[in-house]
């Protein structure tokens, strides 16, 4: 049972010697983060501050600056690693060199990962590198006034649950900040006993995830908003700017007991807190078959296509 919010728990990271300079992230480095995300705005919902360190236990991110150029490695489930595209306003393409220069010393297979199909159209020679789709990362995007709206009879049952959820309960709408936060970190309490979450890995690790970015929600500078239902908060969610067009969703999450409070959530927050704003990216599946289905159900405007990059052959022995 949590007590109280403890911002920013240091976790035991590991730290090879042959990372050089790279060092891993502290809160206290977003400020360097957002001056390279602001002068490069990105696409893909893993760039963003407050994904890598709310994520950071799992993952592990390590960065550093190469050639103005911010450069992030991170490890995967299975001990490996890979880099993100280079962030910034330097030669990209030398950022490339440098990160798989890094990633050689680490891993058996070196990649960059989670490359938007901009990057890879822009800054990847083709001669030197093999560039896969990773279709389970890519990132669904909607246009904000579809889901706010919901017209027509695609979004029917959206409308029908929401409209269900109305019929039956007194609620309203806060912002999230102060208790409502803490009321927040009781909902996904409950939320984790009744799915179990010490069963899986995954949802574990979301869960201290979710912790670490509402113990720190203010000095991340997120927005967030919640359902209260009694007084009790039963749904809440959060996100921020990741482009000057497109708000990103970190965080969704509902009492699963009570039909209709996941599709107002999403409306609701939209029409709060980005009524000005164009598109909402609400990250990727992952592969897994429900969540798929259930982020096809809002019907994306667009994905934004992810890619895995790797060296070829005869590039790798150039480097050697």
């Amino acid at each position: 049972m949590r007590k109280e919010l403890n911002p920013v728990s240091n976790w035991p990271i590991a730290h090879p010697e042959n990372y050089m300079d790279f060092k891993p992230i502290e809160i206290i480095d977003r400020s360097i983060f957002m001056e390279y995300l602001h002068a490069d705005p990105q696409e893909t919902s893993e760039t963003t501050f407050t994904n890598l360190f709310m994520w950071r236990k799992r993952y592990e991110p390590m960065w550093a600056v190469s050639g103005d150029l911010l450069c992030i490695i991170m490890r995967t489930d299975d001990g490996d690693y890979f880099g993100l595209p280079p962030i910034g306003l330097g030669d990209k393409q030398k950022g490339l060199f440098h990160l798989f220069n890094k990633l050689r010393q680490l891993s058996p297979e070196p990649r960059i990962a989670r490359a938007a199909k901009s990057f890879v159209k822009t800054d990847v020679d083709r001669d030197l590198y093999d560039v896969v789709l990773d279709r389970d990362n890519s990132d669904y995007v909607y246009l904000v006034d579809e889901l706010t709206k919901l017209r027509g009879n695609r979004f029917h049952k959206k409308k029908n649950h929401i409209n269900s959820f109305k019929k039956k309960y007194q609620f309203e709408y806060k912002d999230l900040k102060g208790e409502i936060i803490e009321a927040a970190l009781a909902l996904q309490e409950d939320w984790c006993e009744f799915r179990n979450c010490a069963e899986s890995d995954d949802l574990t690790e979301e869960d201290k995830a979710i912790y670490q970015a509402l113990c720190n929600f203010e000095f991340l500078e997120l927005k967030g908003g919640a359902i209260l239902v009694n007084g009790m908060v039963e749904a809440f969610t959060f996100g921020e700017l990741l482009n000057p067009e497109t708000v990103v969703i970190h965080v969704e999450k509902a009492n699963p007991r009570i039909r209709g409070l996941y599709p107002l959530i999403n409306q609701l927050f939209l029409v709060n807190a980005w009524p000005n704003i164009k598109f909402v990216n609400r990250e990727q599946d992952l592969g897994v078959e429900g969540l798929r289905k259930a982020k096809e159900s809002y019907f994306p405007h667009h994905m934004v296509e992810k890619f895995n990059i790797y060296e070829k052959n005869d590039s790798k022995m150039q480097n050697d």
